[in-house]
């Protein structure tokens, strides 16, 4: 996030990140009102009802793919962080500073077992955990933040209200916020389920990560101005103790949220290809077999691309085809807004990629701090 507050100025990026939490809390509740005007409980069955069959394949597929890319990129995460800890200590030139025998070891000991639960209410305590986690690490880098900001040089740039970066910033800022495509299966955790319970948990849920996505921003930056990078913890000695324990934590919030975005793609699967309940052997069977193909791929990071649609082009769009009234109309203004928003950030999207390619990998590390604020949404939503 600090470095989507460089990419966009402090000023404007603060106000982007309160509008991006905004239309995110608004865009989620339109999918559990869609769910509830086309009698449906799940997000590929509301499309399939407001668009027929050519809907239903595309949210399947843009459904089954954003959490998959995130289920990779949390495995490029793990390795690249725990094996940057292991070389700054003793354990350097073992075998435990092998990225990929760590990852292999994550996912054996930590992600096969937590994404085998049948039920995300079965994550709660994990959640709860991990959000924590956020906490622990944001009082980190506030202790830690006196001693680097002093040694930052001062530029009469570095507070600007805006600069000319925006598509990048919002591309990063919406990669953090998405969590549309788990929302059913966090509404149908809920012990009392109802749409004022469910929006009352996403406004709690959504704050939460706008605050805390707001201080990692304002500290970070104020951390290393512009010279911050798009992973924070890139500006971090690599013998500050305290900031190795961070990366430590950083990489079990991933490895604790990994198994929601697995359940998704799970879900996904299940419902296109399969009519009944699963038994236990393909329960296992397609659970592990979706982990070992993430791990097995483990390096692509095009997400933001399948997040724009699949959080807030469809469900306006699905909750207005189900109204069964003209689109063009004044009660229709918010979800168009945040239609041609979903349409601004998939734009902005394809400029994160194609400033990747020519930038060398500075703008997807942004994403990468984006993946730590994100969990705050859904996690916290996760035991609403």
């Amino acid at each position: 996030m600090p470095y989507a507050l460089k990419s966009s100025g402090v000023g404007l990026g603060l106000l982007l990140l309160v509008l991006i939490s905004v239309i995110t809390d608004y865009s989620v509740n339109l999918i559990i009102i869609g769910g509830a005007l086309s009698n449906t409980m799940t997000y590929q069955e509301m499309v399939r009802v407001a668009y027929g069959k050519p809907g239903y394949i595309l949210i399947t597929v843009m459904q089954a793919v954003y959490p998959f890319i995130a289920m990779v990129s949390y495995n490029v995460i793990i390795g690249d962080t725990l094996t940057k800890n292991h070389r700054t200590h003793q354990v350097a030139n073992t075998v435990l500073s092998d990225r990929n025998f760590t990852v292999f070891l994550a996912t054996v000991a930590i992600l096969i077992p937590l994404s085998l639960y049948k039920n995300i209410a079965k994550l709660t305590k994990t959640s709860l955990l991990s959000t924590g986690i956020i906490c622990l690490i944001l009082v980190s880098i506030t202790i830690r933040a006196p001693v680097y900001a002093a040694q930052v040089v001062p530029s009469e740039y570095q507070w600007t209200f805006a600069n000319s970066r925006i598509p990048q910033a919002i591309g990063i800022m919406a990669f953090a916020f998405m969590c549309q495509h788990n929302t059913y299966l966090c509404f149908h955790s809920l012990q009392r389920r109802s749409l004022e319970r469910w929006a009352l948990v996403v406004h709690l849920a959504v704050g939460f990560a706008m605050l805390a996505s707001s201080l990692f921003g304002l500290i970070g930056f104020a951390s290393f101005a512009t010279g911050v990078q798009g992973d924070i913890l890139e500006n971090y000695c690599p013998r500050d103790d305290l900031i190795n324990v961070s990366r430590l934590l950083f990489a079990v919030t991933i490895m604790l949220t990994y198994p929601m975005e697995c359940f998704v793609v799970r879900e996904v699967v299940e419902n296109y290809f399969f009519q009944h309940p699963p038994p236990l052997w393909r329960h296992i069977l397609l659970t592990t077999g979706i982990v070992a193909l993430a791990y097995l791929v483990s390096m692509t990071n095009l997400g933001v691309l399948t997040a724009a649609p699949l959080a807030y082009i469809l469900p306006p769009l699905c909750v207005m085809r189900l109204q069964n009234e003209p689109f063009f109309r004044m009660p229709n203004l918010p979800m168009l807004a945040t239609a041609a928003f979903g349409i601004v950030v998939a734009v902005s999207g394809l400029i994160v990629v194609a400033m990747e390619l020519a930038e060398g990998g500075a703008l997807l590390g942004g994403l990468r701090d984006a993946l730590l604020l994100g969990n705050s949404t859904r996690l916290a939503r996760a035991y609403g």
